[in-house]
């Protein structure tokens, strides 16, 4: 029963978690956690009562580390958290959260089968209030670094001069640059245009006002802007 009781706990703490991703529509949702969890607290189970159980024998030292597969599976989960890291074609890293929260899911079975369990409820619930409370807080009130959200800007102009123009226009808008690429493009009748790459954070967090308000400077021939975080 107490083993039972066990993966049942394990479970359900893991259940919280992944609503939470399934909630934001993340790769690894409650399936998956459900399944990290509760295996985890088996081999975690498995590994203790195994190194308890096993009869010795008088012509061979047996000696067992109780928390054997424990280790390994901190270990090997890693795999898993690799493969929901993804990087796009702006550069920009996705999943970074979603593979924490693989390896908590394995950490919360762990320590579950171990008979840690109030301090596994207590960092499941430390962990989603930082997330869909603290971290959002932060983001309205906090610094205005911790304010600012980063964008993706791609734009086309005819003359190079007007490069000088944009980026006076965004250090006028408080929009703040972490990096350009500037390159040319060959387009029908010999006639050159340049392409502008920009990534840049802003306190202003709506993209459609930011996507109009560019639009009013006639220099911009094509726009082309994405939320990054």
């Amino acid at each position: 029963m107490e083993i039972l009781m066990k993966l049942a706990i394990a479970g359900g703490l893991s259940l919280i978690i992944g609503i939470e991703r399934e909630l934001k529509k993340k790769p690894v949702g409650l399936k998956t956690s459900l399944v990290i969890a509760t295996f985890s607290c088996l081999l975690t189970i498995i590994s203790i009562e195994t190194a308890y159980t096993t009869p010795p024998r008088p012509d061979i030292n047996i000696t067992m580390d109780p928390l054997r597969l424990a280790a390994q599976i901190v270990s090997g989960i890693g795999f898993l958290g690799a493969g929901v890291i993804l990087r796009k074609g702006n550069d920009s890293i996705t999943g970074l959260t979603t593979a924490a929260m693989i390896w908590g899911a394995a950490g919360i079975g762990i320590a579950v089968g171990a008979g840690f369990y109030a301090e596994a409820f207590m960092t499941v619930v430390i962990v989603v209030i930082g997330i869909e409370l603290f971290a959002p807080f932060l983001t309205k009130i906090g610094p205005k670094r911790l304010r600012s959200r980063e964008f993706s800007l791609k734009v086309q102009m005819k003359n190079y001069e007007d490069i000088s123009m944009l980026l006076t226009y965004m250090q006028q808008h408080e929009m703040h640059v972490e990096s350009i690429r500037i390159s040319d493009m060959l387009i029908a009748n010999d006639t050159t245009e340049h392409e502008v790459a920009i990534r840049f954070t802003t306190i202003q967090q709506n993209t459609i006002s930011l996507y109009k308000d560019l639009h009013t400077q006639n220099y911009l021939e094509k726009i082309d802007i994405e939320l990054l975080s």
